[in-house]
């Protein structure tokens, strides 16, 4: 069969779904088995996005991917739904990107619900990779300043990208995440609204060097105040200065109290908390907590 043809038989799958869907929601197809007849159209449209697919049409295909992850949604089956809401973001990545994060996110609240957090980790990890290489090329992007707002794909981006930062440095892919954190804090650092973040990712940045190397995190907090003056006066660049020098001196207990006094102003979230371990497990006799 040509991809007409299965264009065609796909076409025909849809029509014939969408009237059990409608027949399952009429007074008397409630009663004589509703649930059944809407099984029967996911699986109908599942085979008609597979079809569309065939016949490249990847439109089509995410859409009748949807419909069948509503569907899913209706009958109770998360896995089912996010299942097809993946699906349905793979395909129109080739046609649609912005409707393919819209498909991927619809998944992660999913997974995220079921308590599935390395699964919806990775699809944040593609989201993050479709807005670099589809919608915004980061190193040209230059920020509407005032005109700024959480909606943008921008800022959509910088948050996806943050994300994998984060799993990143996690997953000990330390490089990767001084990368990310480095771009985004260069690209924040001069807009009046975002500015203030800044810090916040040289701080990160600094941390994940420290991890590697402490001779890293040094030169890497004398660069970033160079190019972000204000990070000088910052809690956090306080804060690495003083680590640098306990870790220097093996001084566990120095580092500990540093610790404490800055979370006992900004409370440490777990991801600052695991990264300080790690690089305080680095002190010769340490007993590797930070109480």
């Amino acid at each position: 069969m040509d991809n007409s043809g299965k264009e065609k038989e796909a076409i025909q799958l849809i029509a014939e779904a969408d009237k059990k869907v409608k027949s399952s929601g009429s007074f008397l197809g409630g009663m004589f088995g509703g649930n059944h007849k809407v099984e029967e159209a996911c699986e109908m449209y599942a085979r008609a996005a597979n079809m569309f697919k065939m016949a490249k049409n990847w439109s089509a295909a995410g859409n009748a991917f949807c419909q069948a992850a509503r569907l899913h949604m209706q009958l109770q089956n998360k896995h089912d739904a996010a299942t097809s809401f993946v699906d349905a973001g793979n395909a129109f990545k080739k046609a649609d990107p912005q409707e393919a994060i819209n498909c991927l996110n619809a998944a992660i609240d999913i997974y995220t619900d079921m308590g599935r957090f390395t699964i919806a980790a990775k699809h944040h990890i593609t989201i993050a990779e479709v807005y670099e290489s589809e919608l915004v090329d980061i190193e040209k992007v230059q920020y509407f300043g005032h005109n700024a707002h959480n909606n943008s794909p921008y800022s959509s981006a910088n948050k996806c990208l943050l994300k994998v930062a984060s799993y990143s440095a996690q997953l000990e892919q330390y490089q990767k995440a001084i990368e990310i954190y480095e771009q985004v804090g260069t690209n924040t650092m001069d807009n009046p609204l975002l500015k203030y973040s800044a810090k916040e990712y040289f701080f990160k940045a600094s941390l994940c060097h420290f991890i590697v190397d402490e001779l890293n995190a040094k030169l890497a907090v004398e660069k970033y105040e160079e190019m972000f003056p204000a990070f000088s006066d910052s809690r956090e660049c306080k804060l690495l200065k003083k680590l640098l020098e306990a870790h220097e001196e093996q001084n566990a207990e120095a580092f500990t109290d540093a610790v404490k006094e800055f979370d006992s102003i900004s409370r440490l979230d777990q991801w600052l908390t695991t990264m300080l371990l790690r690089i305080k497990k680095t002190i010769q006799g340490d007993e590797g907590d930070l109480k």
